[in-house]
């Protein structure tokens, strides 16, 4: 637990949380489901796992992943989870949750430090088996040559195994550390740290000393964070950002990174539905604080899921149709970013079906958008 999960934080799920939990658990199942058929095994990794479970009695992204481990053990898919926490407290609690788990014959490992400490085990116990990170401290996170190695070790785009990570990058802790670089008075150690973390001493370009910051620095720094991990381990990475209210800056951003199409397409669907998931509980929230309102602000500033769709259907349309201009079929997978363009994670992929459909119906393709998964549908140019 880093700094910053103390007091009342497991008290109850707060909003950012409850986004990236839900895209936690939309996309693990699905992670485990499309590599660990395979060889029957998957590793899994939350390196900053906190107590496991709320106060509340809802699950922490831990209990999320035991959840899913127990459910595909079920299905004869084992997970070997490794789940670390530093605070004694809530590591004594994070155990509780495990040895339930473990009682039902889900692999478990909870370990008393941090993550850097038990790093190698979980490689080397991943070696061959496709592996999982789930990297979310409230601070900095793990050192780049660290994070790197481990991402890249003996694993390469052409290669099984498959790896795949989801991690917080924390926007508060960018704004506040750019504020420390720009002082005069700054802690030199401080910014060091972060050189650390990012790399190298890129990130202090975006705030000058004794300047103000250029316009939405903490912004440029996340989507360069993103680029040069991409560019470091050769993954497809992409991010998406997490707010405590919608006119809010976010708090921080989940990156995501994987090797596979596949692994795009999924994460893009999960986190629109994840999106849906935010504004359901903002909403509930609002209610159950003032039950005498006649409408709560979010059912007025809420974006209506049918009008983005309705908008993003006919822009993958066109979409599809330019990539339809070689003459070669298309597979949807294969072109995730290109399909959904600026509505990626934005809405579900049904989306891309009703993109289809809308294609055939304008006589711009003879597919049909008929077909069992969305993701395999191959759309043939017109004739």
């Amino acid at each position: 637990m880093s700094t910053g999960t103390g007091g009342t934080y497991w008290t109850t799920q707060a909003l950012p949380s409850v986004l990236k939990h839900d895209l936690l658990g939309r996309y693990i199942p699905q992670f485990g489901g499309m590599t660990g058929s395979r060889d029957g095994r998957v590793v899994y990794l939350d390196g900053y796992a906190g107590e496991g479970r709320y106060e509340s009695g809802e699950a922490g992204s831990a209990e999320i992943a035991m959840r899913v481990a127990d459910q595909h053990r079920a299905r004869g898919l084992r997970w070997t989870c490794f789940f670390t926490e530093r605070e004694a407290k809530s590591h004594a609690r994070l155990d509780d949750v495990a040895a339930i788990y473990r009682r039902r014959g889900v692999d478990a490992r909870v370990h008393h430090g941090e993550v850097d400490g038990v790093l190698d085990q979980v490689l080397r116990t991943a070696m061959g088996l496709p592996l999982f990170l789930f990297l979310d401290p409230c601070g900095l996170g793990l050192p780049w040559q660290r994070l790197t190695q481990a991402l890249a070790r003996r694993r390469t785009p052409r290669r099984w195994p498959p790896t795949e990570f989801l991690m917080n990058f924390s926007m508060v802790a960018v704004r506040r550390l750019g504020g420390n670089a720009r002082s005069a008075k700054g802690l030199e150690r401080s910014s060091e740290r972060f050189d650390e973390v990012c790399g190298g001493r890129w990130w202090r370009d975006f705030f000058p000393a004794g300047q103000g910051p250029a316009p939405d620095a903490d912004e440029t720094v996340a989507a360069e964070y993103a680029r040069r991990l991409a560019k470091a381990t050769g993954m497809l990475v992409q991010w998406i950002p997490v707010a405590k209210a919608p006119t809010h800056k976010p708090v921080y951003y989940l990156v995501f990174g994987t090797r596979r199409p596949h692994g795009l397409w999924v994460f893009g669907d999960a986190a629109a539905r994840a999106r849906d998931a935010w504004w359901e509980k903002l909403e509930t929230t609002e209610v159950e604080s003032d039950p005498d309102a006649l409408f709560p602000a979010t059912s007025v500033i809420r974006p209506d899921p049918k009008e983005v769709t309705d908008r993003a259907v006919p822009a993958m349309a066109d979409n599809l149709e330019r990539l339809l201009r070689d003459g070669r079929p298309v597979k949807l997978v294969d072109h995730t970013l290109e399909v959904f363009g600026q509505f990626y994670g934005q809405v579900p992929e049904t989306a891309a079906r009703a993109a289809i459909k809308r294609l055939h119906r304008d006589g711009r393709t003879p597919s049909t958008g008929v077909g069992p998964k969305v993701r395999d549908l191959v759309v043939e140019p017109p004739t």
